[in-house]
């Protein structure tokens, strides 16, 4: 018998602290800076208590102006520094985006690979906490289109922990995008939990039926909408992508492949989505495997309302997952 692993109780957002925590422990070059990062202890509580251990050199409070405070990070980045930048949430990095695709993510193929920018920009995502519209938007598939960026989508305490690490060796800009319904999220995580791989999709529950393909903050319903069609006798596959971009398709092109059914869960809206693109290239490299079109499970193209009842009906619930599943499916003898 093997060692048994030791685990600490810990949540999603106490786990990101740690990730930073070690990394500035392990990196002097390593620093955090952003908006409310410092004495406020960040907006979601992440940073809370760092700029005690690590001083105002290495947690530094920035003015109000996205575009200003990630540009400064490119700059230091092309220094020899590594700094994760944390922006509030992700409609506002909006103003930042000339600084991200038109700096960030091109100088080191207009520089022909003479200037890599190690940046990690950290930012929320996503709805469900009646935040209305300029606060609770999906966008990572926007970035998910831009070469010269690698977009990852931390869905588990493990993800949480592990993924910054890695993040941080990357010689181009990397994106971490946490959903903000994630944050209270609690479990048990073992105490040497280290760096994890950011390059692969991961297989969360084995399935032979149909897969349901994923990421973030959609991951949780996912698996509950398996649980139901499993108690129905549909063995359902799930999929958590991880990383955006570049999307692990050996991964759930394999699932696909042995289960011959796929439904693509994604928060963005539909038009032009990330389940746009994982579905054409289903279709385009898997085709003959598919047994049922490929169904997708969006939020309804609106803004994201204020009012509890609507904004819940505008995102993909566990219920659409399971219809969704159910029409991929059909009748069952």
């Amino acid at each position: 018998m093997g060692t048994p692993v030791t685990t600490v109780k810990t949540t999603y957002r106490d786990a990101l602290r740690d990730a930073i925590r070690e990394a500035m422990q392990r990196d002097d070059r390593v620093f955090l800076m952003g908006e409310d990062v410092g004495a406020y202890g960040g907006c979601f509580g992440v940073s809370l208590g760092l700029l005690e251990e690590f001083g105002p050199e290495r947690v530094r409070d920035t003015p109000l102006s996205e575009s200003a405070f990630v540009g400064a990070g490119i700059g230091a980045a092309l220094g020899g520094l590594r700094p994760i930048v944390e922006v509030m949430t992700v409609n506002f990095s909006l103003l930042a985006l000339d600084q991200i695709m038109n700096t960030a993510a091109s100088l080191q193929h207009m520089s022909g690979g003479q200037y890599a920018v190690p940046l990690v920009i950290r930012m929320t995502t996503g709805a469900g906490r009646q935040l209305a519209a300029q606060h609770s938007h999906s966008l990572e598939g926007w970035y998910a289109h831009i070469p010269g960026l690698r977009i990852v989508t931390p869905a588990t305490l493990e993800d949480a922990r592990g993924m910054l690490w890695t993040a941080l060796q990357d010689p181009d800009p990397v994106l971490v995008f946490e959903h903000g319904s994630l944050y209270n999220l609690a479990g048990e995580l073992a105490e040497d939990a280290g760096a994890v791989d950011i390059d692969r999709a991961a297989v969360r529950r084995a399935g032979a039926d149909l897969t349901l393909i994923t990421y973030g903050g959609t991951l949780g319903r996912t698996l509950e909408a398996a649980d139901e069609l499993a108690a129905s006798g549909i063995d359902a596959e799930v999929v958590d992508l991880r990383t955006l971009r570049p999307l692990d398709d050996a991964t759930f092109l394999g699932s696909v492949t042995r289960t011959h059914r796929a439904v693509v869960v994604d928060e963005g809206w539909r038009s032009g989505s990330l389940s746009a693109e994982v579905t054409a290239r289903i279709t385009e490299q898997a085709f003959y495997d598919l047994d049922a079109p490929v169904e997708r499970v969006c939020t309804d193209e609106v803004p994201i309302p204020y009012a509890q009842h609507l904004e819940e009906e505008a995102l993909p619930q566990v219920r659409d997952i399971v219809a969704a599943a159910r029409r991929t499916v059909g009748e069952r003898r």
